[in-house]
C-alpha cells in the first residue's frame, strides 16, 4: 500500500501531468464562461423575431386595407420610412450584421438569407411611402437607410470571404439578393430627389383644374342640389386620388421595376428554402449561440418576406396595366425619354451657388469643381434608372402583355354589352342617382410623360367616393331629423326685430349657434312638468346636431374670432349632456323645485346674473383686462342671460303650459339648427378643397362622408331653398363673421310677426 500510494505521488508532482490538468480546467472554465456569455442569445432571437414579426403585420394591414379599399396600389399608412421603422430594421437584420458569431448549420445560413431579402422587401414598400414624407425628414431618413443597407452589405460580403457564410449552395443566392438591394437603394434614394419637384407641379395642376372647375360650379351655398354637391366630390376625389404623392409615386416606371425586384427576390428566397429542406433531409442544426430562435427568425422572416411582396407585386402589375391599356399601346416610343421633373433638383443643385463661403478662389475652384463632377455623375445616374426602370416594364408588357390584354377586352365587351342593355352613364357611381354624363377624366392629375389612367382604375376611383357616401348614409341622425321636423321652414331665426337690451359684462364676445342651442336646451330641461322622453329626445336631437354645427363654426370661422365662444358652448355642453347641470347647477333639481315655468327660466337668469357679477368683483381688483380672456362661465352666463330675458319679456309666456313652452323651445332649437345647416353645402365644398397637398384626400373622404350622413337633411334643405332666397338668412362666411362680432345682435322677441298668432318665441343667431 505504501508503494501504490507513492505512486501517486509521483504522478501528481510529474510537472506535464500537472500542465494537462490545468489547462484541462482553463479549457473547461472558458466553456462555461461562454456558454454563460451565449445564454442570453436564444433570447435576443426572440426579440429579432418579434420585431421582425410587428414589421410583417404593418405591412399586412397596409395591404388588408388596400384590398378592403380596393386602393390596389396600396398606400403606405401603417408602414412607412421613419425613425421607428429604420429602428425596428436594424434590429430585425442583426443575424447578417453579426460577423462574430459561427452560424454552420443550414437554418442559420437560411436565416441570414432571409433577413437580406426582408430588407429589400421594406425597401419595396417604403418607396411610396417617400410622397408624405417632409422634404428634410426625407433626406435624414434616406440617409439613415443608405448607412444601414451598406453596412448589411459590408458584414455579408466579409462573411462571404471570411468563409462565415460557409454553406455554398446558397452563395449565389446571397450574391443576387446583395445586388438587387443595392439596385433597390439607389432607385429609392434618387426617387426621394423628384418628391420635392413633383409636389409642386401636382400642386400647380390642383390649382389650374380647380380655377377652371369653380367657374362652372354653381354657388353652394345659395343654390344648390344633392346631385350637384355629389358630383363636386367626386371631381375633387378624383383630384385628390390622383394626385396623391403616394399614388403618384406608384405610377412611377421607378416603383414598377422596384416591385418586379421585389418579386424576384421572394422567388430566390423560397427557391433556396425549397432546394435547401429537399437536399437536407434531417433535423434542423443550431450551431450558434442563438440555438432554435434561428428557426423562429427564419420562419417570420420569410413569411414577412411573402407578405411584404403582396404590395409591390399589386403596383407592378398595375403600373403594366396601364401601359397594356388601348390608349397606351402605341406610345412605347417614350422608354428613352426622361422627363424633365426626373432630374430637376438635381439640376437647381448644380445652378445654385455654394452654401459654403471659401475665401481662398483655388478651394473655391475646387469644391466647385467636385461638386459639378459629384452633381453631373447623379444626373447620368437618375437618366440611366429612369431608362432601366421603363426598361424592365416594357420587357414586362411583352411578356404578360397577352394575359392582361384578354383580361382588358374581356372587360371591355362586357362593359359595352351591360351599357347596350341599361343604357348606363359613363362613371355612375353605385347610389348615384344622375342620369347626366360625368365626364371625370380632366380631373385626373398627371405629371409630365405619364399615362393616361385606364377607365376602370378611374371608374374605381370615382365608384370608391360614391361608396364613401352611401356607407355614411347609414349613419343618419335620426333623433335630429325628429328635432327639424318641429321647424315647418327654418324661418324662425333671424325674422324678428333685434332686442337691443345690454349684456351683462360690458365687453360681450357675441354669440354662435352652438352656444345658443345648448343655453335653450338648458332651459328646456329645467322646465318643470317635462315627460322624461321629451326631454332626452332633444338632448339627443342637440347632442347630434352639435356634432355638425361644431364642424360648420369651424370651417366658417376663418379667422378664429369665435373660438372662446364655441369652448364655452361644448363646456357648458358637457355638463348638460352628461350630468344634466348648467355651469354645476342641477337642472333636474330646478325643474322639480320650480312651481312654473316663468319661476324656472327666473331663476336661471338669476344664476347667469350672480356668475357674472362675481367676475366683475374680482375684475376691480385688475386695471385692464383682456376682452378675449374672459372666463367661459362669463360668456355662457351673458348668453343665458340674454336669452332668458327674451324668453321672460314674452307677454304670453303666463297663458302657455309647461308642455306648450317646452315645444316651442324645442322649435325655436330647430330653427337655429336649420339656419346652420342652410351652410351645409358650403361647408362640403370647402372641404373638398384643400390646400395642402398631404390632407387632402383625408379632407375630400371627410366631406364625402358629411354629405353621406346629412343628405337627408339637405333635401329638406333643399326643398325650404327657394323660401330662404327671398329672406335675410346669414349664408356669406364674412357676413356671418361681422354679425357674430356685433354684441349688440343677439336675441329678438315680438309678438307682431306673422306667426303671432301662434305666439311662438323666436331668437335671432348671427
Amino acid at each position: 500500500m505504501s508503494g501504490c500510494s507513492s505512486i501517486a505521488e509521483c504522478c501528481k508532482s510529474y510537472e506535464p501531468f500537472v500542465r494537462v490538468k490545468a489547462l484541462y480546467h482553463e479549457c473547461k472554465d472558458a466553456i462555461n464562461q461562454q456558454n454563460k456569455l451565449g445564454a442570453p442569445m436564444p433570447w435576443i432571437g426572440i426579440y429579432i423575431a418579434a420585431v421582425s414579426l410587428i414589421c410583417t403585420l404593418l405591412m399586412a394591414t397596409d395591404a388588408i386595407q388596400g384590398f378592403r379599399l380596393r386602393k390596389f396600389w396600396f398606400p403606405c399608412n401603417f408602414f412607412t420610412l421613419n425613425a421607428t421603422a429604420l429602428t425596428s430594421l436594424a434590429i430585425a437584420t442583426k443575424l447578417p450584421g453579426d460577423v462574430s458569431d459561427s452560424m454552420p448549420g443550414y437554418t442559420e445560413q437560411l436565416a441570414k438569407l432571409s433577413s437580406t431579402a426582408f430588407i429589400c422587401t421594406t425597401m419595396g414598400n417604403f418607396l411610396p411611402s417617400l410622397g408624405v414624407t417632409d422634404n428634410k425628414e426625407i433626406l435624414t431618413n434616406v440617409t439613415a437607410l443608405v448607412i444601414l443597407v451598406i453596412t448589411i452589405l459590408v458584414n455579408v460580403c466579409i462573411q462571404l470571404r471570411t468563409g462565415a457564410i460557409s454553406d455554398y449552395s446558397i452563395v449565389v443566392e446571397h450574391v443576387l439578393i446583395m445586388l438587387c438591394m443595392l439596385i433597390l437603394l439607389t432607385i429609392l434614394s434618387f426617387s426621394a430627389l423628384t418628391v420635392p419637384i413633383s409636389k409642386r407641379i401636382l400642386e400647380l395642376k390642383y390649382r389650374e383644374i380647380h380655377s377652371i372647375g369653380t367657374k362652372n360650379e354653381p354657388d353652394q351655398s345659395r343654390d344648390f342640389t344633392v346631385e350637384n354637391l355629389r358630383n363636386v366630390v367626386r371631381k375633387y376625389w378624383i383630384m385628390a386620388e390622383s394626385g396623391s404623392p403616394q399614388f403618384v409615386m406608384v405610377r412611377s416606371p421607378t416603383c414598377s421595376a422596384s416591385g418586379a425586384i421585389c418579386f424576384l427576390i421572394s422567388l430566390i428566397l423560397v427557391e433556396a428554402e425549397i432546394r435547401i429542406s429537399v437536399s437536407v433531409r434531417e433535423a434542423p442544426d443550431f450551431g450558434s449561440d442563438y440555438k432554435w430562435s434561428t428557426l423562429l427568425i427564419l420562419t417570420i422572416q420569410s413569411i414577412g418576406v411573402v407578405v411584404g411582396t403582396i404590395a409591390p407585386a399589386f403596383r407592378f402589375f398595375i403600373a403594366i396595366s396601364i401601359k397594356c391599356s388601348e390608349t397606351q399601346r402605341n406610345n412605347q416610343q417614350s422608354v428613352f425619354r426622361v422627363e424633365n421633373y426626373w432630374i430637376q433638383k438635381l439640376v437647381e443643385l448644380k445652378e445654385s451657388p455654394l452654401a459654403l463661403q471659401i475665401r481662398n478662389q483655388k478651394y473655391k475652384k475646387l469644391v466647385q469643381g467636385v461638386k459639378n463632377v459629384v452633381l453631373n455623375w447623379g444626373i447620368q445616374v437618375q437618366v440611366k434608372i429612369v431608362v432601366a426602370s421603363k426598361m424592365v416594364c416594357l420587357i414586362s408588357i411583352y411578356l404578360i402583355g397577352p394575359i392582361l390584354s384578354c383580361y382588358y377586352y374581356r372587360n371591355l365587351l362586357k362593359k359595352k354589352l351591360m351599357s347596350r342593355l341599361t343604357n348606363s352613364d359613363k362613371y355612375k357611381g353605385p347610389g348615384s342617382d344622375s342620369c347626366m354624363e360625368v365626364d371625370l377624366s380632366h380631373y385626373v392629375m398627371r405629371l409630365e410623360g405619364e399615362d393616361e389612367l385606364p377607365e376602370g382604375i378611374l371608374k374605381n376611383i370615382a365608384d370608391n367616393a360614391s361608396q364613401l357616401i352611401q356607407v355614411a348614409k347609414q349613419h343618419q341622425a335620426k333623433n335630429l331629423m325628429k328635432l327639424l321636423e318641429k321647424s315647418k321652414s327654418f324661418m324662425g331665426v333671424g325674422e324678428e326685430k333685434i332686442n337691443q337690451s345690454p349684456p351683462l359684462h360690458f365687453e360681450d364676445q357675441g354669440n354662435c349657434w352652438s352656444l345658443s342651442v345648448v343655453t335653450l336646451t338648458s332651459i328646456a330641461a329645467a322646465l318643470p312638468n317635462i315627460r322624461k322622453d321629451f326631454s332626452d329626445g332633444l338632448l339627443r336631437g342637440v347632442g347630434e346636431g352639435l356634432l355638425y354645427i361644431k364642424l360648420i363654426e369651424e370651417v366658417l370661422d376663418t379667422e378664429a374670432n369665435m373660438v372662446k365662444v364655441r369652448n364655452a358652448a361644448y363646456v357648458v355642453w358637457l355638463g348638460v349632456e352628461l350630468y344634466r347641470t348648467w355651469l354645476d347647477k342641477d337642472l333636474r333639481e330646478i325643474a322639480l323645485k320650480g312651481k312654473t315655468s316663468e319661476e324656472n327660466i327666473r331663476r336661471l337668469a338669476d344664476i347667469a346674473k350672480t356668475n357674472a357679477s362675481e367676475h366683475e368683483k374680482s375684475m376691480k381688483e385688475i386695471e385692464e383686462e383682456n376682452p378675449p380672456n374672459l372666463p367661459i362661465k362669463v360668456i355662457a352666463a351673458n348668453v343665458m342671460y340674454r336669452i332668458s330675458e327674451t324668453i321672460l319679456e314674452d307677454d304670453g309666456i303666463k297663458d302657455k303650459t309647461d308642455e306648450e313652452l317646452f315645444e316651442q323651445l324645442s322649435v325655436m332649437t330647430a330653427d337655429i339648427l336649420g339656419a346652420c345647416f342652410f351652410n351645409l353645402p358650403q361647408v362640403i365644398t370647402m372641404k373638398c378643397y384643400c390646400s395642402g397637398i398631404e390632407e387632402r384626400e383625408e379632407s375630400v373622404r371627410l366631406a364625402a362622408r358629411l354629405l353621406g350622413e346629412t343628405e337627408e337633411i339637405l333635401k329638406i334643405l333643399q326643398r325650404h331653398q327657394a323660401v330662404r332666397l327671398h329672406s335675410d338668412q346669414i349664408t356669406d362666411t364674412n357676413e356671418l363673421q361681422r354679425k357674430q362680432g356685433n354684441p349688440s345682435s343677439f336675441m329678438s322677441s315680438s309678438n307682431n310677426a306673422a306667426s303671432s298668432s301662434s305666439n311662438e318665441l323666436h331668437v335671432n343667431v348671427e
